[in-house]
């Protein structure tokens, strides 16, 4: 049996040809707002967020007004997004400290990103991915590890296992790109509820779409 990672070139080339804008779905003006829409994206859809956050960033319109809030002065904004206290905390927490240890710009590695609070691996790889394009940066969000196992290029849910396992694989320089792609490609086609196989653009090379 093939190691379905051999085709992971051509697995990268025909989603590029399916999903050719491989953007990231969340709206940001600025980068920091970006940080902020993922914070909020936790248990909680893109659409969703997208909603939220133009007022969000009308009532504060720059990270030191966010900084100089309180976090219940946020709360209201971002209630229907969940979990909304410890999110409003956190955003808070995130704007004051790039201010304070970065000089009011978001940090650029991944060891300087994990010490904000509500920051986690995979926030922190979409953001060396798409404000810095740093190559190799691989977001393991469910999707990810959805698609992930059912190509066969990995066998584990743990992201941090399969974040090492897509890097070693992918294309540097395609990484980034990739993660997105495999959103769209989740919500369009391969999706939690069922994978639509007779649709996908990647069957001919994933094990889950010949035992169907």
């Amino acid at each position: 049996m093939m190691d379905p990672s051999a085709n992971i070139d051509e697995i990268v080339r025909l989603l590029e040809l399916d999903y050719p804008d491989s953007v990231c779905s969340l709206d940001y003006p600025r980068d920091y707002e970006l940080l902020i829409a993922v914070r909020l994206s936790a248990q909680c859809t893109d659409e969703r967020v997208n909603m939220v956050t133009p007022a969000l960033f009308k009532a504060y319109p720059t990270l030191e007004s966010i900084a100089d809030a309180e976090p219940e002065d946020i709360e209201p904004y971002i209630r229907s997004c969940g979990f909304f206290r410890a999110k409003a905390r956190d955003i808070v927490g995130a704007a004051r400290m790039i201010i304070s240890d970065y000089g009011g710009k978001v940090p650029d590695t991944m060891e300087e990103l994990l010490k904000l609070p509500g920051v986690g691996r995979k926030t922190a790889n979409l953001l060396l991915g798409d404000i810095y394009k740093k190559p190799s940066s691989v977001v393991v969000d469910t999707h990810c590890i959805r698609i992930s196992n059912r190509l066969g290029l990995v066998d584990t849910k743990d992201p941090e296992k399969i974040e090492t396992a897509l890097r070693a694989i992918l294309p540097p320089d395609k990484s980034n790109d990739f993660c997105h792609r495999l959103v769209l490609h989740g919500r369009a086609v391969c999706t939690a509820r069922a994978a639509h196989c007779e649709k996908c653009c990647i069957r001919e090379y994933c094990p889950s779409a010949k035992q169907s």
